[in-house]
């Protein structure tokens, strides 16, 4: 406008952008809730894994099935299917812990309704119940034929199943990696992380069912400052054909206790929901 002080015309041009910015991810915030919330025919089983502990494996596993959990109607199912003692039940909050995976597998039947299943889970926050796999010791080892009838007799009640396995290349974890209809594969932001994984990920592509396009590579910043170029990080591990996202670091994750979603940073919270709405769709290719 003519005649009108720089500083006005700065502050207009300041305000467009923040307009428009503020527009845009709402816009994006509402497509991703769409995707959260799109219904399923069948259940949808995605597994998490790594290759070495102390990889962020656990939290991710946690964060996913707090997001499902929030988002959608139907009821989510998070299994641990690691009875080396794991934080899964420590980092969702569980208050007791009874029945375990290994337990199901004895007792569940064809002919229980969602209310006799849940009676053996620990009911967490939303709509969504844990299946740990241990009592707080360290459990028995989890056979695959457990772990293949806990999940065929679950998988009708339940909309989404995020399932927390053993690190790779243990014989539950290559099970639920083949089973899932999506796959999550964490690693540390460490130049020895990314190297074992990309060892990980060209096996997958050798597998009769080339399993890399269907899962996403998590690169978990686990100190602040890593000294990992994420950039080139990820064009190495996206060449293997899989699709590759970085959740950041965040103090209270690092803390190690259990999450709350409102003491997250504002980009975890983001990283976690874009996370979990792209496995979603992964998921959903498969039948």
């Amino acid at each position: 406008r003519r005649g009108e002080p720089f500083a006005a015309r700065a502050l207009r041009a300041v305000r467009r952008t923040v307009s428009s910015s503020a527009a845009r991810e709402v816009a994006e915030t509402t497509a991703t809730a769409e995707v959260l919330q799109q219904p399923v025919t069948t259940g949808r089983q995605i597994a998490v894994t790594s290759i070495r502990g102390g990889s962020g494996k656990t939290t991710v596993a946690a964060l996913l099935g707090t997001t499902f959990a929030h988002y959608r109607q139907d009821p989510v199912l998070v299994v641990e299917a690691d009875p080396a003692l794991g934080s899964l039940p420590l980092r969702l909050g569980a208050e007791s812990l009874r029945w375990t995976t290994g337990d199901l597998a004895d007792l569940v039947e064809p002919q229980m309704t969602l209310l006799d299943v849940t009676g053996y889970l620990v009911k967490l926050p939303g709509n969504a119940w844990l299946l740990p796999a241990s009592q707080g010791q360290v459990g028995t080892m989890l056979s695959t034929k457990a772990y293949e009838r806990v999940m065929v007799s679950t998988r009708r009640y339940f909309g989404v199943t995020v399932v927390d396995c053993e690190t790779m290349p243990a014989e539950v974890a290559r099970t639920a990696l083949s089973a899932a209809q999506a796959r999550v594969l964490t690693v540390p932001a460490t130049l020895e992380g990314v190297a074992s994984t990309l060892a990980v990920l060209e096996w997958m592509r050798g597998l009769p069912r080339d399993i890399t396009t269907s899962t996403v590579v998590v690169i978990c910043e686990t100190v602040p400052h890593s000294g990992v170029d994420l950039a080139k990080a990820t064009e190495r591990l996206e060449a293997t054909g899989a699709r590759v996202r970085v959740l950041p670091y965040d103090r209270h994750l690092a803390a190690g206790g259990t999450i709350r979603t409102e003491l997250l940073a504002h980009d975890t919270r983001e990283a976690a929901t874009r996370l979990a709405a792209e496995v979603f769709q992964l998921s959903q290719k498969r039948r």
